[in-house]
């Protein structure tokens, strides 16, 4: 009988270990408009998304999530945001963690919204099952990280037009200033003039992102999990960080446009190469001691390559473009991931430089092209400055040399990359409590993942 009774009692602490809370209370407000739930929160910008609060959105979230240290680091991050003494949040973390988490969480449907942020190699199965139960989906890039999954991701955007629902990705670059900028000047003909198509071996506009393995994230060094090294569960750099290039290229060259990507992209050429880790490196950014046996198809002579870099050479309608991402290790002092950029406009190129010379903070050049009248462009610029200033108050122009002018960008309008997370999700609750996304936000994301795992495949093919 006692050993029955002790059976009883194991199995019912281990149902109650599966339900964690970090807070020993919890209120359920029927006048939130948004129930947020985090799924498998496995990389760091799930926890961005709450590092500010929003008004319509409930503060008690439900995590359904495997045990582990992906989960841990998401909870301590999202602590942190509450225990901040600059304006914390008041974040509620009910958190599930059976095996069962996905058939758990699509069961009770506790919210109406999905956050998730992770394992990419899972991400887009995730999407359909919960756009197939009813709940709409903000996710992290990417959504899809190779053509099965494209097609998986088609098949999801088809389920949340059926059902009303809303799916979307998180573009955080568009909402950097240099990169707003850029794109505004473009827009004044008397400055730039009209985007010039370009070449493959001159692209019209070009877009490139280094970024780091070893870094702070929230003022803390940044675990990242063993899996984000592979490219079957991460993704290639080829369909990860160019996501947000290819996004870009298409925000700022055709603004308010549907690109249709059966007859408005045509791939030029892809090319993916790997930056290699060993394994005191990759114990000091992970905190693993081996490298884990999926990474093994990758690791020669003790040496992990992690093939995180790539660049894709397209026609976007009539337009050459090229975009390119590179992963380093670490960066070096007082650096840290940058951005370059150039648009080339008949009149001028608009350029974003984010190296030493810039402080490693993006700058927004100026350039009118050779031939160019100088004092009669002056004037143009001086009056697109009045265009610019109305809706950027403080922004000014500062002469470099003869032909080239900088953006001076007052500091308050630089917020970082991680306050752009609480923007996107801003846009994506205005976009809900509208019912209504603007008519090109979905065809170009669909013609976004198009691009990048189609390049995927055309990268693999010249390695043949």
């Amino acid at each position: 009988m006692k050993q029955i009774t002790y059976i009883l009692m194991a199995l019912i602490f281990m149902n109650m270990s599966c339900i964690t809370k970090t807070n020993k209370t919890e209120t359920q407000d029927s006048s939130c408009e948004v129930r947020l739930i985090t799924l498998d929160p496995g990389h760091f910008h799930a926890a961005l998304v709450q590092k500010t609060s929003y008004p319509q959105v409930c503060n008690n979230v439900n995590v359904y999530a495997p045990a582990g240290d992906d989960l841990q680091e998401h909870l301590k991050r999202i602590d942190g945001y509450n225990t901040r003494d600059d304006s914390p949040t008041a974040w509620v973390e009910n958190v599930y963690t059976g095996t069962d988490f996905l058939e758990k969480m699509l069961l009770e449907k506790k919210g109406n919204v999905m956050m998730t942020a992770g394992n990419n190699g899972k991400k887009t199965a995730y999407i359909k099952a919960t756009l197939s139960a009813g709940i709409n989906v903000l996710a992290d890039k990417p959504m899809a990280i190779n053509v099965d999954g494209f097609t998986m991701l088609q098949e999801c955007f088809e389920i949340a037009r059926q059902k009303d629902l809303a799916l979307y990705d998180i573009m955080t670059e568009r909402f950097e200033i240099t990169t707003i900028l850029q794109k505004e000047f473009s827009m004044i003909p008397g400055v730039f003039g009209q985007q010039q198509a370009g070449t493959p071996d001159d692209p019209g506009i070009v877009k490139e992102s280094v970024h780091h393995f070893l870094k702070t994230v929230s003022g803390n060094p940044l675990i990242r999990p063993a899996w984000f090294f592979d490219v079957e569960q991460q993704g290639a750099g080829i369909v990860d960080v160019t996501t947000h290039l290819v996004d870009l290229v298409q925000w700022e060259c055709f603004p308010g446009q549907i690109i249709d990507y059966t007859k408005d992209i045509e791939l030029l050429d892809a090319n993916y190469w790997d930056t290699p880790m060993t394994l005191a490196e990759f114990q000091k950014v992970t905190g693993s001691g081996a490298f884990p046996g999926f990474l093994q198809k990758d690791v020669r002579d003790g040496i992990l390559h992690v093939y995180s870099n790539g660049d894709i050479t397209y026609r976007i309608k009539n337009v050459c473009a090229k975009v390119s991402v590179i992963w380093n290790y670490t960066f070096p002092e007082g650096g840290g991931d940058t951005h370059y950029s150039i648009m080339k406009g008949s009149k001028s190129h608009l350029i974003i430089e984010q190296g030493q010379e810039q402080g490693y903070k993006p700058v927004l050049t100026i350039k009118p092209v050779k031939g160019t009248e100088l004092d009669s462009f002056e004037k143009e610029l001086t009056e697109a400055l009045k265009t610019i200033t109305a809706k950027f108050p403080g922004i000014s122009l500062s002469k470099q040399t003869e032909d080239s002018w900088t953006v001076e960008v007052p500091a308050s309008y630089h917020n970082g990359h991680e306050a752009h997370f609480g923007q996107v999700t801003e846009n994506f609750l205005k976009y809900l409590s509208e019912s209504m996304m603007p008519e090109w936000e979905v065809p170009n994301m669909i013609t976004k993942y198009y691009i990048t795992t189609s390049a995927l495949e055309m990268a693999k093919r010249k390695r043949l």
